[in-house]
């Protein structure tokens, strides 16, 4: 083991100890002898065992874990810590301005074992209510988190969609005689998106020459180029002459299973030459399918039945529900919540603020309930036809029952219900839990239900 490697053990072991609240002397002494080590001009595996406690900053107790290393590879210490703590506070060291102190307080008081959750939580701003997590602190922690969960390479659909688009734009200037077309999971419009993909009649080498003078990372295999720059997106590029261009879009725009599925029912011939994909769907008397819905081979069954399903789109969209206003945690008054919805062309906002048991969000007690639905009142009067609804997102207690008595709830329009404490049940008691919760008569909502980041 070299000192770098057992400089890190001690450091960790270090952050371990404070955020589990353990001998703060220990932690202390851990974390000089990690510093003392990663300075010291020589290694450790060179030193006499006996003159390692003479180096200055190595006590008997830090000399004898070093030995320890030294002789097995291993910190017993450490791994006796490792064992005890969640797999996702690990995870919260990477964060910027969090130190184990802090890190603690998130784990202990907050309940939270991963980024995840730890994002969500700054979302609803609920750092604010402990000591030394203030708004600009809580801003640095939720950006740093971002950037972490960029930098895996992997983003939802609404993060990389614009940069697609505009990515694309620059590929068709710069080379002006060619034909750029998104396609893969983008194109069916996946939840999450780990790499971008294109088909394009450019040679992959002329590409590839392209990104190499701007320095991206870049390799051909199979005549596919894979690239990617500082913007640390998978970028993919499938060279598909001209004639078969249209066919192998198609089938990149398709799932294995669809794609499969739509081989052995009409035969596909992927060297044939369409001018569209809707030509190829009208060959054989079908409806067109896009891409979103191209996923299952079920798809194709309903299509030949003329059955597709209408899908929702953003034209669709009427109004906006589960909004939080500065009545708890949110930044706008609800009156200026409305005017920005009219202004977009909504119908209807659905104000849904934190219920009581949320005291970290200024969860709303009932008579702050009354008095904020007399104020809706009054907006709705002023602003008709545009409707505010009155809800709440309640709650859903340890037992299953909602945060308020039934008199209280049948006051709202509708009322959404959430999980957002003791979150480490069993499955069996979290289910539970929200069975009861959705049978509840006054529940019109189940807030979300994962409560996941990716």
């Amino acid at each position: 083991m070299d000192n770098d490697a057992i400089a890190d053990n001690f450091s960790l072991l270090a952050k371990l100890i404070d955020i589990h609240g353990d001998d703060s002397f220990k932690a202390k002494s851990y974390s000089s002898a990690a510093f003392t080590i990663e300075k010291l001009p020589m290694q450790l595996s060179e030193v006499a065992a006996e003159k390692i406690f003479a180096i200055k900053g190595i006590g008997q107790a830090t000399g004898k874990k070093i030995i320890e290393q030294l002789e097995t590879g291993r910190l017993a210490a450490l791994d006796e810590y490792i064992l005890k703590t969640p797999a996702g506070i690990f995870e919260l060291l990477k964060v910027k301005g969090l130190g184990p102190k802090k890190i603690s307080t998130i784990w202990k008081e907050l309940g939270i074992e991963s980024i995840g959750e730890l994002l969500y939580a700054c979302e609803e701003n609920r750092l604010l209510l402990y000591k030394g997590f203030g708004a600009k602190t809580q801003q640095n922690i939720q950006e740093s988190i971002q950037f972490i969960l960029a930098c895996k390479g992997s983003y939802l659909y609404s993060q990389i969609e614009e940069f697609a688009a505009k990515f694309t734009d620059r590929l068709q200037k710069s080379f002006a005689g060619n034909r750029f077309e998104i396609t893969g999971d983008l194109k069916r419009n996946a939840e999450v998106i780990h790499k971008l993909e294109w088909i394009t009649d450019a040679p992959v080498d002329k590409l590839q020459s392209f990104f190499d003078a701007q320095e991206y990372e870049t390799k051909i295999t199979d005549g596919i180029l894979w690239a990617k720059g500082g913007e640390n997106v998978s970028l993919e590029f499938h060279y598909v002459p001209d004639n078969t261009f249209v066919s192998r879009l198609f089938e990149r725009n398709s799932s294995p299973e669809f794609l499969t599925a739509f081989q052995e029912k009409y035969g596909w011939n992927n060297e044939a030459t369409f001018d569209t994909e809707e030509q190829i769907f009208e060959k054989n008397d079908l409806p067109v399918i896009p891409p979103f819905l191209r996923e299952t081979a079920d798809i194709l069954d309903l299509a030949a039945k003329n059955a597709l399903p209408d899908v929702i789109q953003q034209k669709d969209i009427r109004g906006i529900i589960h909004t939080h206003s500065d009545w708890s945690d949110g930044g706008n008054t609800i009156e200026a919540m409305a005017e920005g919805a009219i202004a977009r062309g909504f119908e209807y906002l659905v104000i849904s603020d934190h219920s009581q048991s949320a005291f970290y969000a200024k969860g709303l007690y009932p008579d702050r309930i009354k008095a904020q639905h007399k104020l809706i009142d009054e907006l709705n009067e002023k602003y008709k036809p545009f409707k505010i609804f009155k809800s709440i997102e309640s709650d859903i207690l340890n037992d299953g029952n909602l945060d308020y008595t039934d008199d209280v709830l049948a006051t709202f329009d509708l009322v959404i219900t959430s999980v957002h404490s003791n979150l480490k049940m069993t499955e069996e008691k979290a289910m539970a839990r929200v069975l009861k919760a959705i049978s509840n008569p006054f529940t019109t909502i189940l807030g979300h239900m994962t409560g996941r980041c990716f």
